[in-house]
């Protein structure tokens, strides 16, 4: 399928940065226009993503997001504009989408994403790229994509500090590197805390250009790294991650088997749907 897409000429003229890049070309241009990519949240860090893969030709761009625009959203979320403010963030995604590359066909997952709908949302996608705010959806997040065999590029931020990792289900997850939740209201929210509102832009951006190497299948990827930003110094450093063979899921004896209750496994109360 990926050696007989044709290009129209728009498309020539819109990917040809990419066309000229060897390690790109015409066959990986036609790779990216048919993969599929799943977003897990339209916020801080799902936005620069969202903007970066679609105007690469990501083919088909998944976003799962049950939340509405809100106006203190508007200082790094820019997927979405003043005039969206109260619409669900994927209908404001999907068209601010459509404007930038009307190539890219959106799907829009309007719901909380839990244990009994993950499964069967993540299977359809190529790679999935983790945006979420919380740790229950990071958890069950790490899980589905394990179960699926689907590579989770991991992102996180926290006032001036960022992550990025990518779990690969041969060679560690999640769970190796928090195998527990921190203790409920121990880790404020962004919404107590605060961000830095440029700081998800070098993070998602980040997590955009980690999908598309999965999907040409170029470069080194986060793979065994967890590359940690602090936009107060300027500095990026890397801690080498590796599977743990005890870890629950991923490891040699592995206790769980199927997705869980993650809620009760944060000890958070359950998110409303």
């Amino acid at each position: 399928m990926v050696g007989v897409l044709r290009f129209t000429e728009e498309q020539i003229k819109r990917y040809s940065r990419h066309i000229i890049l060897p390690q790109v070309g015409g066959r990986g241009q036609r790779k990216l226009l048919s993969s599929s990519i799943l977003l897990i949240g339209a916020g801080g860090l799902g936005s620069p993503a969202a903007l970066y893969l679609a105007a690469a030709g990501v083919g088909k761009l998944g976003i799962v997001d049950f939340d509405v625009v809100d106006l203190s959203n508007l200082h790094r979320q820019l997927l979405h504009h003043g005039h969206d403010i109260g619409k669900p963030k994927v209908q404001s995604a999907a068209e601010t989408i459509y404007d930038i590359n009307p190539d890219v066909q959106v799907v829009q997952h309007q719901v909380h994403l839990t244990s009994e709908n993950a499964m069967d949302i993540i299977s359809d996608y190529d790679v999935v790229v983790d945006g979420s705010d919380n740790f229950p959806t990071r958890y069950l997040v790490n899980d589905a994509c394990f179960f699926a065999k689907k590579p989770n590029v991991h992102g996180s931020i926290f006032m001036f500090e960022g992550q990025a990792a990518v779990f690969l289900p041969e060679r560690g997850c999640y769970r190796c590197l928090y195998p527990n939740p921190p203790p409920p209201g121990m880790v404020p929210s962004c919404a107590e805390a605060g961000v830095l509102g440029v700081l998800p832009g070098i993070i998602g951006s980040i997590q955009a250009i980690e999908a598309v190497k999965l999907v040409l299948g170029i470069g080194e990827s986060l793979a065994g790294r967890l590359l940690i930003f602090d936009a107060l110094t300027m500095e990026f450093r890397q801690v080498k991650l590796r599977r743990d063979l005890s870890c629950p899921l991923c490891g040699d004896n592995p206790t769980v088997k199927e997705l869980i209750d993650y809620e009760a496994f944060c000890g958070v109360q359950p998110a409303h749907r």
